[in-house]
């Protein structure tokens, strides 16, 4: 026991003082790479695998999942950048992917003059490292340097690189760190805001920077001049600059909580704090007009202006006490506010009514805010790609749960729009249907889900149905169209049911807030819900429904499982939060109490206790055979999650089946090989379970 606590204190993963639990016995799995729990890894996945393998059609799921996943007819989406295009790219032959560039004229045509930029499988054989693209941030307005970042294995630390776009070099003496959760953010040419991860002192508990300093080229970042401190038990503290037309602003962002946030404009040397609530977010700077978005009623002065709303006032006035906020965009009763874009003289506000995506268009002039909805397809999805900073010109997609993903040039001002790329039909929708209901959930919330239905569905009771949810973090789920779903579940007689269940932003704020916390337990009830309301609706039966989700999804499905254990007969548990007793002690877990709570607390784990499915599993209860996955190199949520509730499963002698990625990161996996292989899995387990195999 000694030697194990102090491995884990040396890993960072248990806090000094802290008392383990003497009744855990599966402790050992949280040491995330020591031999023994990997031992037990392999073992689970050679076991699991031998058998989802063996079912009929995993073979013909992974081939399909390869196909769609590396084809070249998928949508290269773009980037702009100074008039140009970019992009990332991974197929069959690229298997780590490229970085790659054409011009605006050759991307509109069928066939773009890419030119590559880096080829990360070229450099990992180089280098014999194994790299996962962690992205690139250039430097505006020029455009002629970027930090590159590098994954190993797909972890959320990256290596950081300075990379020469003109040279497409990287910068041997440039603006380099090693792999680490560390940020660097461009000020100019010859400077970076830098925060540090790479000691305790310079991190928050959550193991995220908490400093922040100026680096000047050509020094030593150990002399980085520090600017800026937050706290230890903050989450993040992480710098920006933010550009309006040719005026940058600094900005240095403090995440006291996951959900709360101060904003201080650094200026001439010092800061200067924006007063805004705490909870509220800026959402960029045009034309010198800072726009916030809120998430509470907030009364500045005489007028009280509603959650959810987005606001906008001169950022001059703001910082000199005489704020004159104006209402861009107030929601109704089912919209929320989805995001938030600049172009050079407009703002895009995406909008959901009803999980219905709209597109509004607010400009800015003499006599104050003027708005246009843009006509964009209806009864859909809808995302903005990238923006131009020079134009007004913009990319955005559309799809739907029976619509490919198409993409759209259009011009914010002029409202014109252009479809320029579709995906495939990768599978033939003809006879299958998109509805909404509604589900009452314990509490009498009304909450809506969708249905897709397969070609030739009877409501009898008998169709293999899967349900999809997340609830939390304010994440808004929305239809989509996914080839795999289509190929590997629809098309074979399976129904989908998508739940916009609260703790989610699929109607704002207010949505997202009624499943914190103590009130977590609504969220669970919500799935609940849907689950009998399908069953009470004849689309399906308990013999033939499973439940997905993954990270706090994960959460979901295994707190729900553990509940009601006789609705379900497969259960997905993707890279999950488990044991919430110990999760905010393990890797970024603190930076999740403001959702979930406090469990050194004794008052919040009075709740959390209740329905955190590691402690609440029982020898007596009749599970379902689950699915639990996970990754090694996951450095978000922990793999002693997963690993530790299926060991105490199969001590009380319940079926489960287990797999470990043993690199992937966060998302499960590192490449689209991976990727294939891992829905194979997932979808040989589901028709074994819901459809007879």
């Amino acid at each position: 026991m000694k030697k194990l606590m102090t491995a884990m204190l040396a890993a960072g993963l248990m806090a000094p003082g802290a008392v383990m639990a003497e009744d855990d016995p599966f402790l050992w799995l949280e040491e995330i790479e020591s031999e023994e729990a990997l031992d037990w890894a392999r073992e689970q996945n050679e076991r699991s695998e031998s058998f989802l393998r063996g079912q009929p059609l995993f073979e013909e799921f992974e081939q399909s999942n390869l196909r769609i996943l590396t084809s070249d007819e998928r949508i290269a989406y773009p980037s702009l950048m100074g008039g140009e295009v970019y992009n990332f790219w991974r197929d069959a032959r690229h298997v780590r992917g490229i970085w790659r560039t054409t011009s605006l004229e050759s991307f509109r045509s069928e066939q773009p003059d890419w030119n590559v930029i880096i080829d990360v499988d070229q450099l990992a054989d180089d280098e014999g490292e194994n790299w996962v693209w962690g992205g690139a941030s250039c430097r505006y307005p020029d455009y002629d340097r970027c930090i590159v970042g590098l994954s190993i294995g797909g972890a959320d630390a990256n290596v950081r690189r300075e990379f020469d776009l003109e040279t497409r070099q990287f910068v041997e003496d440039g603006f380099n760190l090693p792999e680490s959760k560390s940020y660097l953010a461009w000020r100019d040419r010859d400077s970076v805001f830098y925060a540090p991860a790479f000691e305790d002192e310079q991190m928050t508990t959550s193991e995220y920077p908490r400093l922040i300093h100026i680096w000047e080229r050509g020094t030593p970042r150990e002399e980085a001049r520090l600017v800026f401190e937050g706290q230890r038990d903050d989450v993040l503290v992480f710098p920006t600059r933010i550009w309006d037309q040719d005026t940058p602003y600094d900005m240095i962002v403090r995440l006291p909580t996951f959900f709360t946030r101060e904003y201080h404009l650094y200026r001439d040397g010092e800061t200067h704090k924006i007063d805004i609530p705490g909870d509220a977010e800026i959402a960029g700077v045009l034309n010198g007009q800072l726009l916030v978005e809120l998430k509470s009623d907030w009364t500045p002065g005489e007028q009280t202006f509603r959650q959810g709303a987005l606001l906008a006032a001169r950022l001059d006035d703001v910082l000199a006490g005489e704020t004159q906020y104006k209402v861009l965009f107030e929601p109704g009763a089912t919209q929320a506010v989805a995001g938030v874009s600049t172009t050079q003289n407009t703002v895009l506000v995406r909008i959901l009514d009803n999980v219905v995506g709209q597109l509004l268009r607010f400009t800015h002039g003499d006599d104050g805010w003027t708005s246009q909805r843009l006509s964009v397809p209806d009864m859909g999805t809808l995302s903005v790609v990238t923006t131009d900073d020079r134009s007004d010109r913009f990319f955005y997609n559309y799809t739907g749960f029976l619509t490919p993903s198409r993409l759209y040039e259009a011009d914010a001002m002029a409202d014109t729009h252009r479809a320029t790329r579709s995906e495939p039909e990768w599978f033939d929708a003809d006879g299958m249907e998109v509805v909404q209901h509604h589900a009452t959930s314990a509490d009498g919330e009304r909450i809506p889900y969708f249905v897709i239905k397969p070609r030739g569905f009877e409501a009898n009771g008998s169709n293999p149905t899967l349900i999809g949810a997340y609830g939390g973090f304010e994440v808004a789920r929305t239809p989509f169209y996914s080839g795999l779903i289509g190929n590997n579940w629809l098309e074979r007689g399976g129904v989908y049911v998508l739940a916009n269940i609260r703790g989610g932003g699929e109607f704002g704020p207010r949505w997202h807030q009624a499943g914190l916390r103590e009130n977590r337990q609504r969220v669970f009830d919500d799935l609940i819900a849907v689950a009998e309301d399908l069953i009470e609706r004849d689309i399906t039966s308990p013999e033939h429904l499973g439940i997905q989700g993954g990270s706090n999804g994960g959460l979901l499905t295994g707190a729900v499982m553990v509940q009601r254990p006789e609705l379900f007969n497969a259960v997905i548990i993707q890279v999950p939060l488990l044991d919430m007793k110990r999760y905010h002690r393990l890797l970024a877990g603190a930076s999740w109490m403001a959702e979930y709570g406090n469990p050194d607390n004794p008052d919040d784990w009075a709740f959390m206790s209740q329905y955190s499915p590691y402690q609440n599993l029982s020898a007596d209860a009749d599970y379902p055979k689950a699915f639990v996955t996970t990754s090694t190199r996951d450095d978000r949520v922990h793999p002693g999650h997963a690993r530790k509730f299926v060991a105490r499963m199969l001590e009380q002698g319940h079926e489960v089946l287990y797999y470990e990625n043993i690199e992937g990161g966060h998302g499960g996996a590192a490449n689209l090989q991976q990727s294939a292989y891992i829905n194979a899995l997932l979808y040989a387990y589901l028709h074994e379970r819901l459809a007879g195999g």
